[in-house]
């Protein structure tokens, strides 16, 4: 087991080893003690255009487009291979620089290899189609990469977030620019020495560290970028779209939820109260289709808000390190703000029953908090916690159930838990959401296409749908 984690890293570009151009480096912090363990090279401009001129000299050579589709599936199998010799590694940095617990630690490289495997396997079985026009004419289609896809990738799940997105472009024959997030970045570096390992050809997959304001908006701008692979939030997001917008690239973008489980009173109450609490205590809340709005039948909120206290106070909250069941939030600024947000429910006039507040330790600890006696337009209700927070809202008919679930921007992920079929499918008919989960939460894979609506963003990751957001369609008309 590693328990020291390397105290510098550089960034990949071009299949080398990089340090900063102008000798900064970025401060990697253990959310559980507040504490400095590593640093990173920090990547900006110059680095930025190092690596997309190295993702475009490799898009150019056609190296990868050359390949048989197998053969770019093949690459995928053995960079999973690569992470099984680096798993132990990979899940004491998700716990020192993520907050991870270690079982999250070894599931994330277990994720990660699923997706590769997964796209590894659907390298050789994305097929055009041939349109009949008539005597004399053969008419077909084929998919082309776009060319240099610039991904940035968020700070709670980076490593099978980057995986996958690096994987769909691979495949298609793109070559990728990755900008790691400057909260967790170690687990990428990672995965870019497996990538080395497995010889994936130079250039065509770049790693880079920077903040956003530099390294991001750099990449997202830049002249040689022809695709762009976003998750984050809504401001930033918006801020990639308009520089995507002057030079009309095209965009997968994943920008946050508000996720709303409802509870009809017919549900298996249990159940629905250990996937709930589940929904909002994984990575302490820090997914973006956490359920982080119960809105459940007012005839049973009392007994499942007690059911879901009692299951959440089961949970130990403490070092991933230590064996504890949740841990940090990332970062003293992601703290602040749960806290603050927090304050503003209760000023609202929301009902505190448990949390609300850090605990007195180091690190950046928030117990389980649930707010009840909430209103639909209070920002507890509406603004994304990215907490382990769950705010409670009672509806008394179906109809106001899915217009309290669709009464926000949001629209990634929602929930329904009930027995009745009939009512289930009326529900899941009508909620505005990318993907709906029935009497569980989470229900899906790395098979399931995955994505938002609304101001959830648009385009899909994970499943086959993922893909065509890597390729565009090329017509070939013949007459003979």
């Amino acid at each position: 087991m590693v328990t020291q984690i390397r105290s510098y890293w550089r960034n990949f570009i071009d299949g080398e080893w990089v340090d900063s151009s102008d000798g900064r480096t970025i401060p990697v912090t253990d959310p559980a003690t507040g504490r400095n363990i590593a640093h990173v090279a920090c990547g900006a401009a110059a680095e930025i255009d190092m690596a997309v001129t190295a993702a475009r000299r490799c898009f150019e050579s056609r190296r990868l487009q050359l390949m048989s589709p197998a053969s770019r599936g093949e690459l995928m199998f053995a960079i999973a291979e690569q992470l099984d010799l680096l798993a132990d590694e990979i899940a004491e940095v998700e716990i020192q620089d993520n907050g991870k617990t270690r079982a999250g630690g070894y599931n994330e490289v277990k994720l990660t290899q699923r997706y590769l495997r997964y796209y590894g396997g659907m390298a050789d079985k994305l097929e055009g189609r041939q349109i009949p026009l008539g005597d004399g004419i053969v008419d077909y289609t084929v998919h082309m990469p776009y060319g240099v896809s610039a991904q940035i990738v968020p700070w709670n799940g980076p490593l099978p977030v980057g995986a996958r997105s690096i994987a769909c472009a691979l495949i298609t024959g793109n070559t990728v620019v990755l900008k790691s997030p400057e909260d967790s970045p170690l687990s990428l570096f990672l995965l870019a020495e497996a990538c080395e390992r497995a010889s994936v050809p130079k250039g065509a997959v770049n790693i880079v560290c920077g903040y956003g304001q530099e390294a991001g908006a750099t990449l997202v701008g830049h002249k040689d970028i022809d695709h762009i692979v976003f998750t984050g939030s809504v401001e930033t997001g918006k801020s990639v779209l308009r520089a995507a917008a002057e030079r009309v690239i095209p965009c997968v973008m994943e920008l946050g939820g508000k996720s709303a489980a409802i509870v009809y009173a017919d549900a298996d109450l249990d159940d629905a109260a250990r996937n709930i609490t589940r929904g909002i205590l994984h990575h302490s809340g820090q997914i973006c289709s956490a359920a982080s709005r119960l809105v459940v039948n007012r005839s049973i909120v009392g007994t499942l808000v007690e059911k879901i206290r009692a299951e959440a106070a089961r949970r130990s909250v403490g070092p991933g390190a230590d064996g504890c069941d949740m841990g940090p939030v990332i970062s003293e600024r992601q703290l602040s703000r749960i806290e603050a947000l927090c304050d503003a429910g209760v000023a609202e006039g929301a009902t505190l029953e448990m949390g609300g507040k850090r605990l007195d330790r180091e690190g950046y600890f928030l117990p389980p908090t649930i707010f009840t006696n909430v209103s639909p337009d209070m920002r507890i209700a509406q603004e994304e916690f990215f907490g382990p927070v769950l705010v409670v809202l009672p509806f008394d008919t179906p109809e106001e159930a899915v217009a309290i679930a669709n009464g926000t921007d949001y629209g990634l992920a929602a929930g329904v838990f009930s027995r009745d079929l009939k009512l289930t499918l009326w529900t899941v008919d009508r909620l505005v959401a990318g993907q709906v989960y029935v009497n569980d939460w989470w229900v899906g894979g790395v098979e399931t296409p995955f994505g938002g609506a609304r101001r959830s963003g648009y385009g899909r990751e994970k499943g086959q749908e993922a893909l065509l957001g890597y390729v565009q369609t090329k017509n070939v008309g013949i007459r003979l």
